[in-house]
Order: C-alpha cells, then sequence, then structure tokens
C-alpha cells in the first residue's frame, strides 16, 4: 500500500499546514504551476516527489520535469497532466493517452476547483487537488491525500485552508 499527497497550483508557495499534512505519505504527486524551486525543495525534503510542470513554469522546470507523467504505483494505472480538462470536456488528445494506456487514476490541475469524478465511459477515477497556493480566484486552498492499495484507491481526504 502507498500513501500519496496531492497537490497542484502552488504558485511558489507553500505552508507547513500542507507539509505536515503530507507528514505520513509515502510518495507527493504535485500537479504543475510549481512556481518556484523552494517549493520542489521543501516537498523533497520531507518524501519523493512526482511532478508535471504547469503553463506558469519556465524553462528550468520545463527541463527538469514533464509535460505528462504515465506510470504504474501498486496496481493503478496513473496519468498526470496540468491542463487536462475532466469527464466529458478532457483537453485535445488527452483521451487518447487515458484510453491506450488503460488508466484507472487521471490527476491534473490548473482550474484551481478541486474535484473528484468518477468517468463511467473510461473506467477511470479523476482528481483534481485545486489548489493550494495563494495566487488566483480560489478562496479556499487544498490538498488531498489518499492510499492505493493493489488495485484499490480509497481513505480520501481533503486539507482545506484559507487564503
Amino acid at each position: 500500500m502507498k500513501k500519496i499527497g496531492l497537490l497542484s497550483d502552488t504558485h511558489s508557495h507553500i505552508d507547513d499546514k500542507i507539509l505536515g499534512f503530507f507528514k505520513d505519505v509515502d510518495e507527493i504527486w504535485h500537479v504543475g504551476d510549481i512556481g518556484s524551486w523552494d517549493v520542489v525543495d521543501k516537498l523533497r525534503a520531507i518524501k519523493p516527489l512526482k511532478a508535471v510542470y504547469g503553463n506558469i513554469d519556465g524553462l528550468e522546470f520545463r527541463q527538469e520535469f514533464e509535460a505528462a507523467l504515465v506510470f504504474k504505483c501498486e496496481n493503478v494505472n496513473v496519468a498526470m497532466v496540468h491542463i487536462g480538462g475532466y469527464p466529458g470536456r478532457y483537453e485535445k488528445g488527452i483521451k487518447q493517452i487515458l484510453k491506450e494506456n488503460k488508466i484507472n487514476l487521471f490527476i491534473s490541475g490548473h482550474s484551481h476547483i478541486l474535484k473528484v469524478i468518477y468517468d463511467k465511459k473510461l473506467d477511470l477515477l479523476h482528481i483534481n487537488p485545486g489548489a493550494a497556493g495563494k495566487s488566483g480566484f480560489h478562496k479556499v486552498r487544498t490538498a488531498i491525500r489518499f492510499s492505493i492499495d493493489k488495485d484499490k484507491i480509497s481513505n480520501l481526504e481533503i486539507l482545506e485552508l484559507q487564503r
């Protein structure tokens, strides 16, 4: 079993409450718009980090991280991309990636809106962790943690912080 900490859209801001929320996870996944190396360093200091770059992340981030990641965690096929849309409104090319790789868990960010949606047509769970940073229109900052045990995704918890 793996415990995952998930966040997006930090826009150069990470605080101790989020780091504390991730204290007992095995890995942290960041879905883009990281904004600063300080965020990367603080996350890597506590747990292994998987990340994709977002639209605000410059050349240095694009040299370190991919635009999209497709990987396996336990027995779950995962795809992560910053701008991906959501069930019924996927961005161009995303649906093909999801089908070709038999994705069970699709994670995207960008909207600053936390969403957890089951896609019946593609038989996958879609998670957008919202925005953990202070930049943007959102009123509540969010992060998620959950467990993956073999092929089961469970124990999803949401951290909500005021801006």
